[in-house]
Order: C-alpha cells, then sequence, then structure tokens
C-alpha cells in the first residue's frame, strides 16, 4: 500500500511542481506531470531515508513529495536546454 500513496502523493506534488515552477523546457501533460510527480516522490524517500528523516519502509510526505518534484523538473529543464 505504501507504494500506491506514493504514486497519488506523487501526482498531486507533480502537479503543484508543475504549478510553481512553469516553463516552456519542462515537460507539459497530465502523464509527464505525473512522471514527475512520482519520480519527485521515489528521490525525496530515497533521500529522507539516506539522511534519517524517514525510516526505511516510510515515503515523504506531500511537502517532501513536491521538492523532490522541483528537483526533478530543474534537472530536466537542465538537461532539456543542454540537447537543444
Amino acid at each position: 500500500m505504501g507504494i500506491i500513496w506514493t504514486i497519488i502523493i506523487g501526482f498531486l506534488a507533480g502537479v503543484v511542481a508543475k504549478w510553481i515552477m512553469p516553463g516552456r523546457n519542462e515537460p507539459s501533460g497530465f502523464i509527464l506531470t505525473t512522471i514527475l510527480g512520482i519520480v519527485g516522490a521515489f528521490v525525496a524517500s530515497y533521500l529522507g531515508q539516506a539522511v534519517g528523516w524517514y525510516r526505511v519502509g516510510e515515503g515523504a510526505g506531500f511537502i517532501g513529495a513536491v521538492v523532490g518534484a522541483l528537483i526533478v523538473l530543474a534537472i530536466y529543464g537542465m538537461v532539456a536546454r543542454r540537447r537543444a
């Protein structure tokens, strides 16, 4: 059930991150926003566990997932600018 909650929170975090950081080079569309948020939620969970903020098996909260999605969005924007 933890992975399903991470996906749901990740989707919502992707929507919020896209709203906070809109741009031309960032992904647009429902599918890419969803993937961005889910990856951000997993990144936030992994980093939080590595730093000691979360226990093993505990996922990041909504704010952590939004921060993770913003990090992924920023990295995607840098990579997309270099490819163009």
